[in-house]
């Protein structure tokens, strides 16, 4: 039962908020959680120049939202959480990548090719998902 400010009962009151709380999450919902919104993951290189690297994939994945796409990035996620210079946490990180990317509908590549981008490729070939190269794309 909603209550105005005084404490008194407000069913009036009540109904338009509840109303209007209802509409507002049917329109978050279907502004986030749109069951067709393609997952795209995003591959382009990590290591080099990590802070530039990352700064552009940031930017790639802007570009897959702005086309009403969902981004999945591995690689702004797992370097977070493991050692990239530590070989064995390395790989883990690509197989978790590696797994995401089976998860998702395309696979966009932007930029040069890395050793660890054509794995992506490789997978995604294997994988039968549908390939989009972006060369000499600027954020």
């Amino acid at each position: 039962m909603f209550r105005n400010n005084e404490g008194y009962s407000d069913p009036t009151a009540g109904a338009v908020m509840s109303r209007m709380m209802k509409e507002y999450r049917q329109q978050q919902k279907e502004r986030y959680a749109d069951k067709n919104r393609r997952k795209i993951y995003v591959a382009s290189k990590y290591a080099g120049d990590v802070d530039a690297n990352v700064q552009a994939a940031i930017g790639y994945c802007r570009r897959v939202i702005e086309a009403g796409h969902m981004p999945i990035a591995s690689h702004l996620l797992y370097p977070q959480i493991l050692n990239d210079d530590d070989p064995k946490e390395r790989e883990i990180g690509l197989m978790f990548g590696l797994a995401l990317l089976r998860l998702c509908d395309e696979v966009w590549v932007f930029g040069p090719v890395s050793p660890g981008v054509s794995r992506e490729i490789d997978e995604a070939k294997r994988l039968k998902k549908r390939l989009r190269f972006f060369e000499g794309v600027s954020v």
